[in-house]
């Protein structure tokens, strides 16, 4: 399993590359792609059907054995988006000495200083000229070698860097690419690298989205080899987890669904976000085709619960006055149920007791997370859908450290027990 989990983090380094692996393994557990633009058809018992938009999120679906309007539908959601610098339009710059730098942006709200000396490389997706003007060709990237990096200011012109720097977004972020050897390298070194991984002409190329990525393997470590060192564990991890509860479980009476937005570190209102009426529509159009009528789709609503499953904070053992005298989760202590009275998190006693008992029933211990009072939190997808779709649902993710570094740390048995508690929840019980 968790082998698994590390292939699957090296393979996605960005939103786009996790969702061309979703699709992969739904597609070799028989899982049929829907076309939004065409009628769904027929749906009966037991269809395995997924969804993609943008080429950065996927919805998949296993229908129950009875109608949704009887037995309403379980639900794991995630994102796959996660902090990173997004490369700008025009972005090489040419400095002294021929040294090419990239003009990048921050995406979300990475730890910045985490990303330095660090090998890094590029991912994402290239749109390349097609037949359709309204319809160009879109190509993935992930240049699977170290590609940049951004480097520190040496100490000795910086002497109080150890006491808290404020970096520049704009100045400090930048990563070098290279050296221009000769005029015909002047301003396309990174178009070159873009054809060459590619294979394509530079007069094909419209556009891109183009992010920095972590080029360092995920791996374990500690002593028994029970830590994980990866980027993105938020919340690919989450995402995995889902998937593999999801394939893992046979058919049921309830309607299954795994959903893995986009954008959630920048908000969810996207037409691939949280935010966005996209899934509803898609439940409700599943819903008129299997009964006939929408009403299946509000009945099935009231009769749903959600997991929506984003990483939360483990104890940091060097900075305990950061949390909670009385609710901080630790890492290998199991999946955490996340509390806010300012209601960031969907969770509330009803629904934090139904996950509790199913990590009872599933064998698995659980945790509950409540921000420090004097320490403000961050929010996650839950409430964000349920204002669209008025779900039931918890809050919960694994614990881990550092999290929006460049490399967080999460815990082996952590996903192990959230895989199991998953899992329990996709069954009938």
């Amino acid at each position: 399993m968790m082998k698994r989990l590390l292939d699957f983090l090296n393979a996605s380094p960005v939103n786009f590359l996790a969702v061309r692996n979703f699709v992969n393994e739904l597609q070799q557990a028989g899982y049929q792609r829907i076309d939004p633009r065409e009628p769904i058809g027929e749906v009966k018992a037991g269809d395995k059907l997924f969804v993609t938009k943008n080429d950065s999120s996927v919805y998949a679906f296993h229908i129950g054995s009875k109608p949704l309007a009887e037995a309403g539908l379980r639900m794991i959601c995630a994102h796959c988006d996660s902090p990173t610098f997004r490369i700008k339009p025009k972005a090489e710059m040419t400095c002294e000495g021929g040294i090419v730098k990239l003009n990048t942006e921050v995406y979300g709200g990475p730890i910045m200083s985490t990303w330095f000396d660090r090998p890094l490389t590029i991912a994402g997706r290239v749109i390349v000229r097609g037949d359709d003007a309204l319809n160009p060709t879109t190509l993935l990237l992930h240049v699977k070698r170290p590609l940049l990096q951004i480097s520190n200011l040496a100490i000795h012109f910086n002497r109080q860097v150890n006491d808290g720097v404020k970096l520049s977004k704009q100045k400090d972020m930048l990563p070098i690419l290279g050296i221009v050897t000769n005029e015909l390298e002047q301003g396309r070194l990174l178009t070159n690298v873009i054809c060459s991984e590619l294979a394509v002409n530079e007069e094909d190329i419209l556009d891109f989205d183009l992010y920095l990525a972590d080029a360092t393997p995920a791996c374990t470590f500690g002593v028994h080899n029970e830590f994980i060192s990866s980027g993105r564990l938020d919340d690919l991890s989450m995402c995995f987890a889902g998937l593999e509860a999801l394939l893992g479980t046979p058919d049921t009476d309830t309607t299954k669904v795994l959903a893995i937005f986009d954008n959630e570190e920048t908000g969810s209102q996207t037409k691939q976000g949280a935010g966005s009426p996209f899934l509803a529509g898609m439940l409700k159009r599943i819903a008129l085709a299997q009964s006939g009528t929408q009403e299946a789709f509000y009945q099935a609503v009231e009769r749903a619960f959600m997991i929506s499953a984003d990483n939360a904070h483990a104890w940091h053992p060097n900075y305990s006055e950061k949390y909670d005298p009385t609710n901080h989760p630790v890492l290998g202590g199991g999946p955490v149920i996340k509390f806010n009275a300012a209601q960031k998190y969907a969770s509330d006693a009803v629904s934090a007791a139904v996950f509790a008992e199913i990590c009872r029933m599933a064998g698995v211990p659980c945790q509950r997370f409540v921000n420090h009072s004097d320490v403000a939190g961050g929010s996650t997808l839950g409430n964000i859908l349920a204002s669209s779709i008025p779900l039931r649902g918890v809050d919960m993710g694994n614990a881990i450290l550092a999290m929006h570094s460049c490399r967080e740390t999460g815990s082996v048995a952590d996903h192990t027990y959230t895989v199991k508690a998953f899992s329990q929840f996709f069954k009938n019980s």
